[in-house]
């Protein structure tokens, strides 16, 4: 089973900010479906090209994405090598982003608790670029909501990170990052 995880934060206030690109990438991947509950996390599971695939939106805040990420894993028996976490990054500008695979959190605190929860970096991740003001708190920034071009852009890149989603193996990774990095 693959367990894919878009981070954000739950509540209509936070829909169309910065931190909240891994719902934003779920929701519209997954439009007509109805969420199930359980351990403080919406989840979604179906079957694509004959394999299962948990969708999960954290619900318990960024900073605490991990323990909802946890009693997934443990729960539904998740190999770390079957996750992927879909998520903001402040490094990259509007429009790129990169497939990467046991690197640091980055200061991303999201990832720094599902690293510290999961007690490893091994997991996979699609980090999207939200661009970065240096002149604003980053606290405020990442809160912040996407101005119209910003989210044309976004818009414009579902389709790769559907295709990515649905092409995730994590024994076949390096072919996935030559291909989309």
């Amino acid at each position: 089973m693959k367990l894919i995880v878009g981070l954000g934060n739950p509540g209509r206030e936070y829909y169309f900010t910065r931190h909240n690109i891994g719902f934003i990438v779920l929701e519209n991947y997954l439009p007509d479906v109805r969420w199930s509950e359980k351990f403080n996390g919406l989840y979604y599971k179906t079957d694509i090209d004959g394999e299962t695939y948990m969708f999960l939106k954290p619900q318990s805040y960024m900073n605490l994405s991990g323990g909802v990420v946890k009693k997934y894993v443990d729960y539904f028996k998740i190999d770390i090598k079957d996750i992927l976490v879909i998520h903001d990054d402040l490094d990259l500008p509007i429009g790129k982003f990169r497939i990467k695979i046991n690197s640091s959190a980055g200061g991303h605190n999201g990832i720094k608790d599902i690293i510290n929860c999961l007690n490893t970096n091994a997991f996979a991740r699609l980090k999207i670029g939200i661009s970065n003001d240096k002149e604003m708190d980053t606290k405020d920034y990442v809160l912040g909501k996407f101005s119209k071009n910003d989210l044309k852009i976004i818009e414009d890149n579902l389709p790769k990170f559907y295709k990515i989603i649905e092409e995730f193996d994590y024994d076949h990774i390096t072919d996935l990052m030559n291909k989309y990095n």
